[in-house]
């Protein structure tokens, strides 16, 4: 993976269309919401805070504590804890383009609800202001402009107009600071009193002055379920567009309430964990619009969590995740998005490839039925068919809304890899759907009609090149010129280029490109990702933990080299000249697990029930560990490994879900990831990672896109020109 795809991973993308700037659509709640809420209950992760003595501020590992007690809205808010002394200074900031991965917010006014243990003027309150993401400042005015103090134990809100930031001119630079692109809002300290004072703070929102007043109208459709350790409560969708936000209560005796959390406007699920198996609970849900009034309540629903076997752990956590494609998909294309939070129309091509399996696996499941997986998927190859492509190959991402190319530097034209992660999906769907009605027969034709119809030959650059080339460009042609050499992810490039029926490349790119031995190819290896003499010649050898790895750098690399090609590609029972991939993928994936048992670099909770580290949200960088070990574990990674370690992958979801899954677990599931030694447990996802999680499972568990994929024809033929001969 390259230094652009790994940004792309982490959600940092400069997106433009290849005609000029893509205009990224957000969800509504995600273009106001500066705080909501605090993943971790300590400490609130994307904030920092400093004092300069004699003054004193209450501070948590460097940042804002969390207040859980007394705040506005569930489930918890911030707490301000200062005494303001002369000589002395303190300074809060909040990081709010970090917890929104590059959202654009959208409003006139900056808005705070703020609760204070006393009376509060404007000389012992904080001072604001706001450096945008360029690094300008706006001046620091009074927190109490525009009303004459905070009084006290009352929330109030607070409303400051961007022309009260006089008028918004930095103190660093003579062009205006753009507050719609906040990097920090901070508060600082005000006039030295000496005295002690508490201040909460909670919904920190841009957004505008005079909020519409319309209300929103009870949420319908409620019902509840319960699994082993949490109750998923979901709702119908207000058409109305009144709903700023949704507000979840519960009781454990019919009689009495407790707000328990908030659900963002387009979202029409919660999820909550009550921590043990056999409890009951009662729930109700409200719509907040953005003028804080309160819907009436909807009905009532009651659920009770109740232990599951091992075989319905996997089954819920398949289903959970399934919704990511399903219910977070983009609503216009049907295909993935890259990550969420994030740009709802950015859909990725290689993640709607592993999501149009994970669609089949739901099917097989039973987690939505036949139609319906038939329908979204002839929504998504409609919209694949009228999208630009180039020689035959789709751009890594596209924008849902008008189909054009979503670019990032010179990468506006095709990407050969997502292009075989999306033919790698299609394929598979292709030997489910065969029943003879409309739908599935119009599904079938158009996959045949793609496969029929990349040119993977185009992506040699050159007639008789010995590589594949990751990029082409109708401005650029192949000006990144990034070759595709392994052991890395883009397997399934190389087994599908040399399957195509039409536009093939010789068997023999198998050697001198996926498994080359060139000095291209050994320089590749040596600077690009591994960092390492091991393994520079495709093979390794050597032994890691006890485990001899075959081919790959030291440790095996990143553990998506073993998932996302293998989706499909079933590599048990036979090898090629140079390993038993399924037993080189095992080796990784007990590398990883043993690596995590010794633990080198002192990580918090590393072990036997908590491994696995991968590219995804927070990682280290995506280079393999150690390199890149920041204490993040994957969770998507180590569950798709169920495959070659099931014992391992087991006790880790045990673990994941029982004993962390109030922190690590939502509305799609498992969260992308976690670290303890961070304290970072954002609710995120990606869509490259969930899928293979799905996928992998059902792997392990039947077999099934194994099956489907390795039941193209012309798979087996590849193989055999390849030299892939049984065990």
């Amino acid at each position: 993976m390259n230094d652009a795809t790994r940004a792309s991973a982490a959600g940092l993308c400069l997106l433009m269309l290849f005609s000029g700037i893509a205009v990224a659509r957000q969800a509504n709640y995600d273009r106001h919401v500066v705080f909501d809420y605090s993943a971790d209950s300590h400490a609130y992760y994307y904030s920092h805070a400093t004092v300069t003595r004699p003054s004193e501020l209450e501070i948590a590992a460097a940042r804002l504590p969390v207040e859980t007690h007394n705040c506005r809205t569930p489930p918890n808010c911030l707490r301000l804890k200062y005494t303001s002394h002369t000589g002395g200074d303190w300074h809060v900031g909040l990081e709010p383009a970090k917890s929104r991965y590059g959202v654009d917010f959208s409003g006139d006014a900056l808005a705070l609800w703020v609760y204070s243990e006393e009376a509060l003027d404007a000389d012992a309150a904080p001072r604001i202001a706001v450096t945008d993401t360029s690094g300008r400042s706006t001046p620091a005015i009074e927190l109490t402009t525009g009303i004459a103090r905070i009084p006290a134990r009352q929330w109030i809100r607070i409303s400051l107009p961007f022309t009260a930031f006089r008028p918004g001119f930095g103190l660093t630079s003579s062009t205006p600071a753009d507050i719609l692109h906040p990097a920090t809002i901070s508060l600082y300290q005000g006039l030295d009193d000496g005295k002690a004072h508490t201040l909460y703070v909670d919904e920190v929102r841009i957004e505008d002055a005079q909020p519409m007043s319309v209300a929103a109208a009870a949420p319908t459709g409620l019902s509840a379920r319960g699994y082993d350790r949490h109750i998923d409560i979901s709702w119908q969708a207000d058409a109305s567009r009144a709903v700023a936000y949704y507000k979840v209560y519960r009781s454990q005796d019919g009689a009495s309430w407790q707000a328990i959390g908030t659900q963002k406007d387009h979202i029409h699920r919660y999820t909550y964990f009550l921590g043990a198996s056999g409890r009951s609970a009662s729930y109700r849900v409200t719509a907040v619009n953005a003028a804080e009034l309160e819907s009436a309540a909807s009905a009532i629903v009651s659920a009770q969590t109740h232990e599951l076997s091992d075989d319905e752990l996997l089954s819920m956590v398949q289903e959970a995740a399934l919704r990511y494609y399903w219910e977070g998909a983009d609503d216009r294309s049907g295909m993935a998005a890259e990550a969420l939070p994030g740009e709802v129309n950015q859909v990725a091509v290689g993640a709607s490839g592993f999501g149009i399996m994970a669609l089949v696996v739901g099917v097989e499941r039973g987690f939505i039925t036949r139609q319906q997986g038939a329908a979204r998927l002839q929504k998504i190859v409609r919209f694949l068919d009228r999208v630009p492509r180039f020689h035959g190959a789709w751009a890594h991402y596209i924008n849902g809304d008008t189909g054009q190319v979503m670019a990032n530097d010179y990468d506006n034209g095709g990407d050969i890899v997502e292009t075989a992660f999306l033919m790698q999906g299609l394929l598979t769907a292709h030997q489910y759907f065969t029943h003879k009605d409309p739908t599935e027969s119009e599904v079938r034709a158009t996959i045949t009609r793609f496969w029929n119809t990349v040119e993977w030959d185009w992506y040699r650059k050159q007639p008789d090149s010995g590589v594949l080339y990751w990029h082409w460009s109708p401005d650029y042609g192949f000006h990144i010129s990034h070759p595709l050499i392994g052991w890395n992810e883009t397997l399934m490039v190389y087994l599908l280029a040399i399957a195509s029926p039409t536009h093939a490349v010789p068997a023999s790119l198998w050697d001198s490109g996926w498994a080359g031995d060139t000095p291209q190819a050994i320089d590749y290896r040596r600077k690009n990702w591994g960092r390492t003499l091991a393994g520079v010649h495709f093979v390794n050898g050597e032994r890691y933990f006890g485990h001899r790895l075959a081919i790959g750098p030291a440790y095996g690399g990143e553990m998506f080299f073993i998932h996302f090609s293998f989706q499909g590609f079933d590599a048990r029972g036979m090898h090629d000249r140079y390993a038993n991939y399924f037993d080189n993928n095992r080796a990784i994936a007990l590398i990883q697990h043993d690596y995590a048992i010794a633990n080198p670099l002192g990580y918090k909770g590393y072990g036997d029930d908590n491994w696995g580290t991968s590219v995804g949200l927070h990682n280290g960088g995506g280079r393999g560990m150690p390199n890149s070990d920041n204490g993040t574990i994957t969770i998507p990674a180590t569950l798709a490994s169920f495959p070659y370690t099931p014992a391992e992958s087991m006790r880790a979801l045990m673990h994941f879900y029982r004993d962390l899954g109030a922190k690590t677990w939502g509305i799609y599931g498992f969260h992308d990831g976690f670290n303890q030694s961070d304290d970072w447990y954002e609710e995120c996802y990606m869509g490259l990672n969930a899928a293979p999680m799905i996928v992998m499972m059902e792997n392990y568990r039947s077999g099934l896109i194994w099956k489907l994929f390795m039941s193209n024809p012309e798979i087996p033929k590849a193989l055999k020109a390849i030299g892939f001969k049984t065990d």
